[in-house]
């Protein structure tokens, strides 16, 4: 039927469109029934289910792998019954000192190690403060190097965590990468390199100073950057005068930042 659509005239092809919103609200529940009750769905491709999230739990694992199995899913959220919502959470005062974000205690996550993430093609962890040893657990899980987004972000990720994420061949694939608001340093930008496909690069609220500049630079994909959300604060001024003058940075890049 979405072929016909796409073949079709804008008037038949809106009334095409009508049926198939018709046909996925009459038979969206049964496509459902595949997934553990206690799965939410966040993202639908014509009434079938591409994007889940499920509560990290003792359980999460296995309700996890069952949730794999759906015909359509490629996109996982773990979260945690705390969960915030929007981009807010965080920026607060009291989450801050004048060395930058205060890393709440990690919450367990060991469990990530068992997981299957062969069949994903985005994974997000965000506000899920998995810490160093939840990375570490995470780059252990079994994959298939499909992964293509990864969010990070508020995962209270160091260095070491990101060392071990960027070392695991299941990510290497990754081209979209948030990690706003972690503790990574110039020793966790110089891992980067690990994943030479990026195009998209969130380090805000992480002080990776003049040396993490300079390890951004040499980064392999330096040069096929679309985006690079960074602040002046995260960089120094040094930092930004290497980034307004970089030729590995593509035009555009190097352009905003010699307006920063």
């Amino acid at each position: 039927m979405e072929q016909r659509a796409c073949a079709a005239g804008s008037v038949a092809r809106n009334q095409l469109a009508s049926e198939i919103r018709q046909l996925s609200q009459q038979h969206q529940d049964s496509w459902d029934a595949e997934l553990p009750s206690e799965v939410t769905v966040e993202a639908r491709r014509h009434g079938f289910a591409t994007k889940v999230a499920v509560e990290w739990s003792d359980e999460a694992p296995k309700l996890i792998a069952e949730a794999l199995r759906g015909r359509f899913v490629t996109a996982l959220r773990i979260k945690t019954g705390d969960d915030p919502e929007g981009e807010e959470w965080g920026q607060e005062e009291e989450h801050w000192d004048e060395n930058g974000p205060l890393m709440p205690p990690p919450i367990e996550a060991n469990g990530l190690a068992s997981l299957d993430l062969g069949r994903l093609v985005a994974l997000d962890l965000s506000y899920f403060r998995i810490g160093d040893p939840g990375a570490e657990a995470l780059a252990a899980a079994t994959g298939s190097g499909r992964i293509e987004t990864l969010d990070l972000r508020y995962c209270a990720i160091g260095d070491s965590g990101l060392v071990a994420l960027t070392a695991s061949p299941h990510f290497a694939a990754v081209r979209r990468l948030h990690l706003q608001c972690n503790a990574v340093t110039a020793e966790g930008v110089r891992s980067l390199g690990g994943f030479p496909n990026l195009t998209e690069l969130d380090l805000r609220y992480n002080h990776i100073g003049e040396d993490g500049v300079d390890a951004l630079l040499a980064a392999p994909f330096i040069g096929s950057l679309k985006r690079l959300l960074l602040y002046r604060d995260d960089v120094s001024e040094a930092g930004v005068r290497k980034l307004a003058s970089a030729p590995q940075l593509p035009t555009t890049l190097r352009s905003y930042w010699r307006c920063v």
